[in-house]
C-alpha cells in the first residue's frame, strides 16, 4: 500500500473511531455528522467522502461482514461442505473470542446502542439480507456436493443461503441476548458453541443424506456431525 493509501485508511480509520466513541457515549441518535468531524478534526465533508451515511458511520466494517459467509464458500478446497467450512469458522471465532462475535467487555454499550436505534436496527437487518443474498450467490458459482444418490441434485442455492445464514444470525443473537440479559461472555461462549455445532450438523446432514437416512442418523445419534 502506498503513501497515500495508507494516509486514507488513517484518516478513515480516526473518523470510524471518533464516530464510535461518540455513539457508545451519546447513542447514536443524539450525535450528529458534524459532532464526528470536530471529534476527528476534520470537515463534514471529509467524513462524507469516506462514509456514505450516518449508519455506515457506526457499522464501519459492514462490507466485510456482508461478505464473510460468501467468501468462506467462494475459497473452500474442491469438495468441502460449504455448511462445514462456516460452522468450522464460527467455532473458531467463538473459541477465540473474536471481537465481532460481541465476546469483548464493550459489547453490551455497542447492542444497546444498536437496540435503541430504529435505524441503526433497520441497518442491521439490510446487513443481515445482505450478506445472505452474497451467500446464495457465492453457493451458484461454487455448488456443494453430495454424497447420497438420493440427493444427487444440489439445493436451491438461495434456500441453502437461507438455511446456513439464518443460523449463523441466529447464533450470534442468541450470544447477544445472553449477554445483554447479564451473563458472562465466556459462559455465553461455552453455552452456545456446541448449540451451534449440533445446528450447523443438522444442516450438513440433510445435505448429504436423503431423507430416509437423515431420519434414521438423527435418531440413532443426534449429536454426531453431518459432513
Amino acid at each position: 500500500m502506498g503513501l497515500r493509501e495508507t494516509k486514507k485508511q488513517q484518516t478513515r480509520t480516526a473518523i470510524a473511531d471518533a464516530a464510535l466513541d461518540l455513539f457508545l457515549e451519546h447513542g447514536f441518535d443524539q450525535v450528529t455528522v458534524a459532532d464526528v468531524a470536530r471529534r476527528a478534526g476534520v470537515s463534514t465533508n471529509t467524513v462524507f467522502n469516506y462514509f456514505s451515511t450516518k449508519e455506515d458511520l457506526f457499522f464501519d466494517r459492514q462490507a466485510e461482514v456482508e461478505g464473510h459467509l460468501a467468501a468462506l464458500v467462494r475459497d473452500r478446497a474442491p469438495g468441502t461442505c460449504p455448511v462445514e467450512v462456516v460452522r468450522d469458522d464460527l467455532l473458531a471465532a467463538l473459541q477465540q473470542n473474536e471481537p465481532m462475535l460481541g465476546l469483548h467487555p464493550g459489547a453490551l454499550r455497542f447492542w444497546q446502542v444498536i437496540h435503541g436505534s430504529p435505524a441503526l436496527r433497520a441497518r442491521e437487518r439490510e446487513i443481515g439480507e445482505l450478506a445472505e443474498a452474497a451467500l446464495a450467490v457465492a453457493l451458484a458459482e461454487h455448488q456443494p456436493t453430495t454424497a447420497s444418490p438420493g440427493n444427487s441434485n444440489p439445493p436451491m442455492p438461495a434456500l441453502l443461503a437461507g438455511a446456513v445464514a439464518g443460523t449463523h444470525r441466529a447464533v450470534l443473537r442468541e450470544i447477544q441476548r445472553r449477554v445483554m440479559s447479564g451473563e458472562p461472555a465466556a459462559r455465553a461462549r461455552d453455552t452456545v458453541a456446541p448449540a451451534a455445532l449440533r445446528a450447523f450438523n443438522r444442516l450438513c446432514l440433510g445435505l448429504h443424506a436423503d431423507a430416509s437416512e437423515e431420519t434414521s442418523q438423527t435418531r440413532q445419534s443426534p449429536h454426531q456431525p453431518g459432513c
